[in-house]
């Protein structure tokens, strides 16, 4: 029995290997979005991601070097082709390797899931709790809403489909 469980192990290194390779060698890249409650994005078509790194925006090209970072709230883009697709991102991890990205998210919406007026909701009502008198810690709360609020709008009036 152990013969075979170790005749198995190698047969799947292989066929990923086999994989890495072809995604590889047609320049593109698997990106995987998932939030906690579904797999938002998984394409094997993408030839450049940009993510908000929490130390800034970063970009990842086919090849690129490996790393793992964390995400602030922001837009992620990808493109197919020329065609370009964004979302809303809450908070996360990115996982980059030459042939793939992983973006393990607490929330992401794509541009055409935003509801726009419940967005622009949450930035009045991010605002109104800003102005009122707060500790620190309920002010900062209000901030990161209002940061969220802010991105949602931008994403869904510029990228939304309505």
């Amino acid at each position: 029995m152990g013969g075979h469980i170790s005749t198995l192990g190698p047969l799947n290194n292989r066929g990923e290997d086999l994989i890495r390779k072809m995604v590889a060698e047609k320049g593109k890249m698997l990106l995987e979005i998932v939030a906690p409650s579904r797999q938002v994005v998984r394409s094997e078509h993408v030839d450049e991601v940009i993510a908000p790194g929490s130390e800034g925006e970063f970009g990842v090209l086919p090849g690129h070097t490996p790393f793992l970072t964390t995400l602030k709230v922001g837009m992620l883009s990808y493109r197919e082709g020329l065609e370009w697709h964004h979302l809303a991102v809450d908070w996360g991890y990115a996982e980059v390797g030459p042939n793939r990205v992983v973006i393990l998210a607490e929330g992401a919406d794509r541009a055409s899931e935003i509801d726009l007026a419940e967005a622009k909701l949450a930035k009045e009502r991010a605002e109104r709790a800003m102005s009122e008198k707060l500790d620190l810690k309920d002010l900062e709360k209000a901030r990161i809403e209002l940061q969220r609020a802010l991105i949602r709008i931008q994403i869904a009036e510029k990228h939304g489909s309505g």
